[in-house]
């Protein structure tokens, strides 16, 4: 007998009172297979495929499995053999496959990277686990590098580089500073995804030392950190302070803040990129922009719409992310960054791929000796996987033989097996982004049907309420189920009852007669088996007195009531809620039965107190508001909201409506206005609350509107000007008997996802508009423009049919009807669709080139037949590139460009082309599945266009009149140069401009030297290129011819003067008849303290004075002689570059020169420069390169 699922997923009993008999026919799969029962082993616990080990701790790979009997475990290691037992470290859990590799005592866990695959086997078959790939976790440390600090203006953008160090898994980035304190971020500074740090402008509060980028290992718990990061922004006042202290008057002109821009990308470059992710991951598309002001940015996605419920903006909007992403999430995604000065836009083409995912996963299959049965391997993804078998882990292709198994791709057909067919099989789909590896075992077993169920089992329903009462079984034959009532076992005849394909007996709404004992039966050929159930249904626990809402005064006393009844044998408990916590621990709160007592109440003791009653069955609650108010010596009338209202009664019950009366409550001294009716549906929406219908205040009476097979609870609100009363308690349920469905699902479509069929999806309708149990859906369809007759399928109650073997796009005519036991809807509306697409087949043709200008192209093009298109033309699609040298090309690979033209166009241009190119392009007509071949490459040439700017300008060699100047040529020409030109023209110490001269150089020239200039002179040039289309963008430079030497005399004129010279011959006359009484005094030849000590200490290095050479021995100052009259110390001598050095004299003339050195002309006069500098200069190597300013030795004297 084949288990296999040949009904509904419930069955109630008709009206025809025949017997409550369910036949399950159904995958055995749903039966656990009691393990007292030999049985091939199931893998039941396993490690994950990618397993991400921590270094620091033992390795555990779990594999654990169940069988009859128990499984032998067995490893391989990267595809061999793996034997434990030659590895000490190296144990395997006691009747189990778990593996422990013991590294904290020795070993490293590097040693044991690799594909792991735990097999369990016993005599009915083998169970292999998934490739489970053992790699350790690592976190290793940033790279040292020395960071420069940055230094930009305010405003500009700026982008901090993070580059973590490669771990595994990838480490989480975020930024911190030196304080732990994470970095704001905000719409003009945030965090992209590859953990950089982006400023669409800086501002000065973003100066700082410590930016610095942290790296956190979440599987080794370790935080990296990478060197602190210096920024310095500069304000408009600072640069220009900075300018002020380094630049002359004639230098300085100013500094402006950067200046306002239109947004510009930081990430990602280019007008469009390309996106790939797969099915099921997290899609995270990405956009930061640069500009001032702050630019903002928005979402789009061409020709579609984003998913509501799983759409969501990250870091302010630059980041979108779509969950759970699907083939249909694919598709161009539009980001556009707006400021006041403009808006630019980038194109992220995203295709989403999908690796295997189960359709429909094998089962496992119990068949009794003689059954048929099949095991169903279906999956899908992007690329289609292919499909393999094994049998206990072998390939079936080597595996031994078996008469009753034959294979049809994703099937395996089982007929007339026996005992020997017994067998674990494993599916294994694969593509390129990964596999799924299913384990079903067959197993053919001849057992009586036994229940798994408890015997006398009590179950305990609250009324009016669900009650599912369970009857697990097993046998094989698969055994039919029989439930039966009351101790004559009489069966159920009632159509209220609701029986599971897994043996559960439903009761959708228990009443008090359901209580009982009922019988479960389950028969196969080989015998029969029962057991008893036993169900109580309770009373409900109700709050009979609810608390009211109160307004009390401070210091007063306030109690609040709350009445409950229950079934006699539930045990209650109450307790009471402040705001929805605990009440305060506080001695002026009192609990007793039935109240709450709150004494000296003060303004924080206001708020909602609830009062909850809970047994073990049930639940309920009621609250009410406390609102505390300072004393008054006159109680004021009470207005408030009304009372609720109470004694709801239902009457004039009909199938479709019915009539509900109550009485309204007090009104509290403010009129109602209208009563608002809210229902409940017990069968389906428990505890949900839906709006009815509204009447007015006058009325107590309101005939409502029902649906079919719906069981029915009302209550009523009352509303005065002071707002909406409590609910009412609930009316008694009134269950609406079953009907047809009254509508048909809606949102149906017709798409295909392959080129071979044809997906038919819809929204189905709730359990509210379903009318009645046992909801499916007739699918029907046939081709549009064809005469066939419609084809149609009866299926569950799902939102999806896929219909194969269909004609690539083929238009098709829909429609889907609901239908329950009770009948079929109306008949449903007719709606077009298409199945699936396949690539187009023709590339367009006649393709010609038309070149508006040297950046600007126009491509036009015949198109191509429709029905090669297969598909919904979405457009042409225009690659072109540009030309490389052949060492361009050795360097990378030639970048093309796509342009998309929607629709039936049959022309585009081409901007953004680089003048003076040689281009190939080709086009291709593109549908929803793809892009057709392409159409024979194009080639065609720009014209030249006018230059960039040159690279480069400096400078060089400045003259007093000359100047050179040295250029690169531009780096992008566009053409062929034809010269260059330069213009200059003198700027005076006003800033005005002279004469503009202009000037035309060679092509081939990358110097030039300018003559006949003024001395001391600021020039401005311009300078740019030119080719045949035109001149290019011109570089500016500023510079300054030397100062001329008559310039410098003139400074010194005073010189000249009669009076100065006069001044200075007087000086000088003055220091030499000092000097010459000095020499008369030391060789006259008489006796004086001098001659004598000269006469007793004889230097041999002191040489008198000869007359006849002009030059001078030794001196001292005239101060030193008035003292001791020691002679001159050793070496003493004055130098032959006739500089007094400090350490030879304490005492000499350069103390009377204030710290400057003098020199003596060979004619004894004095000459040298001076300061107003109190500070020495140092001993040696002091003597200026300049000449002696007689001004300045002037101002020395005066």
């Amino acid at each position: 007998m084949q288990l296999k699922i040949m009904m509904p997923k419930k069955k109630h009993l008709s009206a025809s009172r025949a017997p409550l008999i369910l036949f399950l026919c159904q995958m055995i799969s749903a039966l656990e297979v009691p393990l007292d029962l030999v049985q091939p082993p199931t893998i039941t616990q396993q490690s994950p495929k990618d397993y991400i080990i921590d270094p620091r701790e033992n390795i555990v790979i779990q594999c654990e499995a169940k069988g009859k009997p128990p499984p032998s475990f067995s490893w391989t290691r990267n595809g061999t053999h793996f034997d434990i037992d030659k590895d000490p470290l190296v144990t395997m859990k006691s009747g189990s496959g778990t593996l422990t590799v013991n590294i904290m005592s020795e070993g490293k866990a590097e040693t044991y990277e690799g594909v792991y695959q735990c097999t369990a086997r016993n005599e009915r078959g083998a169970a292999i686990s998934n490739n489970i790939v053992i790699r350790p976790s690592r976190s290793p440390l940033w790279t040292k590098e020395k960071l420069e600090r940055i230094t930009l203006r305010n405003g500009q953008s700026l982008v901090l580089p993070c580059r973590p160090p490669v771990g595994l898994p990838p480490p989480i980035i975020f930024w911190m500073d030196n304080s732990f304190q994470r970095l704001p971020q905000s719409e003009r500074v945030s965090q992209g995804l590859n953990g950089d740090l982006y400023f669409s402008n800086v501002l000065p509060e973003d100066t700082r030392e410590d930016y610095i980028c942290y790296a956190r290992f979440n599987h080794t718990q370790t935080i990296q950190q990478k060197q602190p990061i210096s920024v310095k922004v500069i304000s408009v006042d600072e640069l220009n302070d900075t300018i002020a202290a380094n630049l002359s008057d004639t230098e300085f002109y100013g500094a402006k803040s950067h200046r306002e821009r239109p947004p510009t990308f930081l990430t990602p470059e280019g007008n469009a990129s390309r996106k790939e992710e797969l099915r099921g991951n997290v899609l995270s598309l990405e956009c930061i922009a640069e500009g001032l002001p702050t630019p903002i940015i928005y979402w789009i996605k061409e020709d579609g719409t984003l998913p509501i419920n799983r759409t969501f903006y990250r870091n302010f909007k630059k980041t979108l992310q779509i969950v759970q992403v699907t083939e249909a999430d694919s598709g161009n995604y539009q980001c556009i960054a707006k400021n006041a000065l403009g808006a630019i836009h980038h194109i992220i083409s995203v295709t989403v791929k999908a690796a295997p995912y189960w359709i429909i996963a094998p089962q496992n299959l119990v068949l009794s000796p003689g059954e048929d049965g099949t095991l169903i391997c279906r999956a899908n993804g992007n690329p289609k996987p292919r499909i393999s078998w094994l049998l206990n882990g072998v390939p079936i292709e080597i595996a031994p033989d078996d008469p009753s198994r034959k294979i049809d791709g994703d099937t395996i057909i089982f007929s007339n097996v026996q005992e020997r067919s017994s067998a674990v099989y494993q599916c294994n789909a694969s593509n390129e982004y990964g596999y799924l590896l299913a384990n079903a075992f067959v197993n053919v077993l001849a057992e009586p049907p036994r229940i798994l169920t408890s015997a006398d089992t009590l179950y305990q329903v609250i009324a009016n309420r669900p009650a599912l009462l369970d009857c697990a079984f097993f046998g094989s034959p698969l055994p039919t189920i029989e439930w039966f009532k009351g101790a004559k076992g009489s069966a159920l005849r009632e159509d209220i009852y609701v029986l599971h394909e897994n043996g559960t007996l439903e009761i959708p709404v228990a009443q008090k007669d359901s209580t009982g004992t009922y019988t479960c039966v389950a028969r196969n050929k080989l015998g029969m088996a029962k057991n008893d159930i036993h169900l109580e249904i309770k009373d409900p626990t109700r709050i009979i007195k609810q608390p009211e809402y109160a307004v009390v005064q401070r210091g007063s006393t306030v109690s609040f009531e709350c009445i409950v009844k229950h079934d006699h044998t539930l045990i209650p408990t109450v307790m009471w809620l402040k705001d929805h916590r605990e009440l305060p621990s506080d001695g002026r709160f009192t609990v007793d039965k039935d109240h709450l007592v709150v004494a000296d109440v003060n303004d924080d003791d206001g708020g909602t107190y609830t009062c909850v009653a809970n047994t073990t069955l049930d639940n309920v609650s009621a609250s009410a508001v406390l609102s505390v108010v300072a004393p008054t010596p006159t109680p004021a009338p009470i207005y408030d909201v009304p009372n609720p209202p109470f004694d709801l009664e239902l009457t004039d019950q009909l199938d479709r409506s019915v009539q509900l009366s109550w009485t309204p409550g007090d009104d509290n001294n403010s009129p109602i206005s209208k009563f608002i009716i809210e229902y409940e549906d017990a069968m389906h929406e428990p505890g949900l609350w839906h709006h009815q219908t509204e009447v007015p205040g006058a009325q107590t009476t309101a005939q409502l509107k029902l649906s079919p097979y719906v069981n029915y609870s009302f209550r009523v609100m009352a509303v005065n000007s002071l707002g909406r009363s409590l609910p009412s308690e609930a009316s008694e349920q009134y269950l609406t008997k079953a009907a047809e469905p009254d509508k048909n699902p809606t949102a149906v479509e017709g798409l295909g996802s392959e080129p071979d069929n044809l997906v038919i999806t819809w929204k189905p309708l709730n359990g509210f508009e379903s009318n009645g149990p046992g909801l499916q859906y007739k699918v029907s369809w046939r081709q549009k423009d064809g005469d066939d007759e419609w084809t149609s399928m009866v299926v569950a109650d799902v939102s999806k049919y896929i219909v194969s073997g269909t004609p690539t796009f083929v238009p098709y005519l829909i429609k889907v009807q609901a239908l329950n036991d009770a009948g079929f809807a109306p008949e449903p509306a007719v709606v077009l669709g298409h199945s699936g697409e396949d690539l187009p087949m023709v590339a367009p043709g006649n393709v010609h080139v038309n070149v508006v200008n040297s950046t600007l192209a126009e491509v036009h093009w015949d198109p191509v037949p429709l029905k090669s298109i297969r598909g919904h033309l979405q457009g042409y699609r225009i690659y072109y590139w540009k030309a490389q040298s052949s060492s361009t090309r050795n360097r990378r690979h030639i970048e093309k460009k796509i342009l998309t033209f929607q629709g039936s166009k049959t022309h585009g241009m081409l901007p953004g082309l680089e003048p003076f190119s040689h281009y190939t392009l080709n086009v291709r007509v593109v549908n929803g599945k793809g892009e057709g071949p392409a159409s024979p490459d194009r080639v065609f040439n720009t014209p030249e266009g006018v230059p960039s700017a040159p690279s480069s300008l400096k400078i060089v060699n400045p003259t007093l009149d000359s100047l050179t100047l040295e250029w690169e040529p531009p780096s992008h020409p566009n053409g062929v140069l034809t010269e260059y030109t330069l213009k200059y023209q003198p700027i005076n110490s006003t800033h005005e401009l002279g004469p503009l001269v202009d000037l035309k150089i060679p092509a081939n020239k990358t110097r030039w030297t300018l003559k006949n200039l003024n001395f001391s002179t600021r020039y401005k040039f311009y300078f740019y290129a030119q080719t045949a289309a035109g001149s290019g963008n011109q570089i500016t430079e500023e510079a300054i011819t030397t100062v001329d030497e008559a310039m410098a005399s003139r400074q010194v004129d005073i010189a000249t003067q009669g009076w100065f010279i006069g001044l200075m011959c007087a000086v000088a006359l003055l220091i030499l008849i000092l000097l010459i009484v000095c020499f008369i005094r030391r060789n006259k030849g008489g006796k004086y303290p001098v001659k004598e000590k000269e006469d007793a200490h004889a230097d041999p290095e002191i040489q008198p004075m000869k007359e006849d050479d002009g030059t001078f021995g030794e001196y001292r100052s005239l101060e030193s002689d008035a003292e001791d009259h020691k002679p001159l110390k050793k070496g003493s001598r004055t130098p032959s570059d006739r500089t007094v050095k400090k350490e030879d004299s304490d005492d000499s003339l350069v103390d009377y020169g204030e710290g400057v050195n003098g020199q003596f002309n060979e004619d004894g006069s004095f000459i040298g420069q001076y300061s107003g500098k109190k500070e020495k200069e140092p001993a040696e190597g002091n003597e200026s390169s300049e000449a002696p300013s007689p001004v300045n030795a002037m101002n020395s004297f005066v």
